[in-house]
């Protein structure tokens, strides 16, 4: 519906116009606010893998390593084992003095106690060792470990 304004003088001259019809913007242009939120979501599709980051391991190379199937509850051992020893259960980071109880708890209501030990490829034997005899701690029988496969 027009809106009439009066300007106040009786329409005499160039200031005094008389009446004037305007139209007030009843419609919320959202064009602009829909081109803006795309933007910002191709930004954030893009930007999403890089934020994500894991467990810097460099994995031993094998001739013959199959893989690994279904899931699976895996300990990772990084390089950095040697200064803070701490380990990685599946993607939180665990104090090595805590890791039996840590694994007896997960593996309480599984059928499968299998693990799965990521060893970076400059940890040594011994501190391997030291993992796979906390693992027998917490009752785990069956210990695998992971390698990448060689390139031909």
């Amino acid at each position: 519906m027009p809106k009439v304004q009066n300007t106040g003088s009786g329409g005499s001259g160039r200031l005094g116009r008389g009446r004037r019809v305007s139209t007030t913007l009843s419609e919320i242009n959202v064009v602009p606010l829909v081109d803006i939120m795309l933007v910002l979501l191709i930004i954030f599709m893009i930007a999403a893998p890089m934020i994500q980051r894991g467990v810097d391991v460099k994995l031993p190379v094998a001739r013959r390593a199959n893989q690994i199937e279904g899931d699976r509850l895996f300990v990772t051992v990084p390089l950095s084992y040697r200064k803070d020893h701490k380990v990685f259960l599946g993607e939180e980071p665990v104090v090595m003095v805590a890791l039996s109880d840590r694994i007896r708890r997960e593996v309480s209501g599984r059928t499968d106690k299998q693990v799965y030990l990521r060893g970076d490829g400059a940890v040594t034997l011994q501190e391997l060792m030291d993992i796979m005899s906390a693992l027998k701690e917490a009752g785990i029988t069956d210990v695998g470990l992971v390698a990448m496969p060689a390139k031909p």
